[in-house]
């Protein structure tokens, strides 16, 4: 008997130490595992569908009006974890992995924005009635597309430091080659205030950037321009909410104020000390302005300005 604690003992051990050094390894491997975990235990369903782009990874709860929250480029459900939640006691809210992200189709290949709405369209069309679509960086430029495309499925649109107009900072990457050029990412677009990220996650950052959904992206950005609404945002009739981390460099408030003016129905709050993902930086703040968003009238008003009151 002792020699079979002692071996299951020793399992447990090395099991540990394997999980610890998978966490060295594979940081954000780890932090993604743990983030979908945290949505199914606050009740969500996994579940799939298909699309033309592919069969699409879903995370599902709540009642209510249906919302869609839309990841950025190279993240993947779970990053709405902290934030998800908090909504669902007022609407069905569903998190999908992007086409060609995590556990959606497809796994290999160039891949498109095309392909993004593709997959996005799947998701809608298994909803009935109207949704809101929020979108955060890539999430909003294909949120913004789809609006464009089929506005009679839409109610409103929030846009989270994102859109579908060319940017501000053509000098900056998303596909880091070295921890250098990574860090000159991570400091263009979080809040100066907010904590260190250590190396050896900058480093699985350079590798997922690398080998990830963000090298498939790039290998078609010969025909992203195809997808601007450059000049067209006039056409977009939903009403549109954007909500700003206003210490984004990368996609600034002057690119956010920009998209405002050419919008017909538009308003813009802003999230002090935040920067590109606040579902990430400041999950707080921003639920807190979701939840301000989303409760209040859709009717068309004038361009404005608030800020949200605590940052983080």
């Amino acid at each position: 008997m002792q020699r079979l604690i002692l071996l299951i003992a020793g399992i447990l051990v090395l099991g540990i130490v394997a999980v610890i050094g998978f966490s060295w390894m594979r940081p954000l491997t780890v932090a993604a595992w743990m983030n979908r975990r945290a949505l199914t235990k606050a009740g969500f369903v996994k579940t799939q569908i298909d699309s033309a782009a592919g069969k699409q990874r879903m995370f599902v709860g709540g009642k209510g009006p249906t919302i869609i929250l839309l990841h950025g480029a190279g993240d993947q459900a779970g990053a709405w974890a902290k934030v998800a939640p908090a909504l669902t006691s007022n609407y069905r809210v569903l998190a999908p992995d992007l086409a060609g992200h995590q556990e959606s189709e497809p796994k290999s290949g160039p891949l498109s924005v095309g392909v993004l709405l593709q997959g996005l369209e799947g998701v809608v069309d298994g909803e009935s009635g109207k949704v809101t679509i929020v979108g955060n960086s890539l999430g909003a430029w294909v949120a913004m597309l789809y609006a464009h495309k089929h506005p009679e499925k839409v109610e409103r649109i929030v846009l989270v430091n994102g859109g579908a107009i060319v940017g501000d900072r053509p000098d900056l990457t998303l596909t880091p080659k070295n921890r250098d050029e990574a860090r000159k990412l991570l400091s263009e677009i979080m809040d100066p205030g907010s904590a260190r990220i250590p190396d050896y996650v900058v480093d699985d950052i350079v590798r997922q950037a690398q080998t990830g959904p963000l090298m498939r992206l790039s290998e078609t950005a010969s025909e992203m321009p195809k997808y601007l609404l450059e000049g067209r945002l006039g056409e977009i009739k939903t009403p549109v909410s954007l909500v700003w981390g206003e210490s984004d460099k990368m996609m600034s408030v002057a690119y956010a104020k920009r998209m405002q003016q050419q919008l017909p129905i538009a308003s813009l709050m802003l999230i002090p000390r935040c920067g590109h993902a606040p579902q990430m930086e400041c999950p707080r703040a921003l639920t807190e302005a979701l939840t301000k968003v989303l409760a209040s009238p859709v009717t068309p008003t004038q361009p404005e300005s608030t800020t949200t009151g605590e940052a983080k």
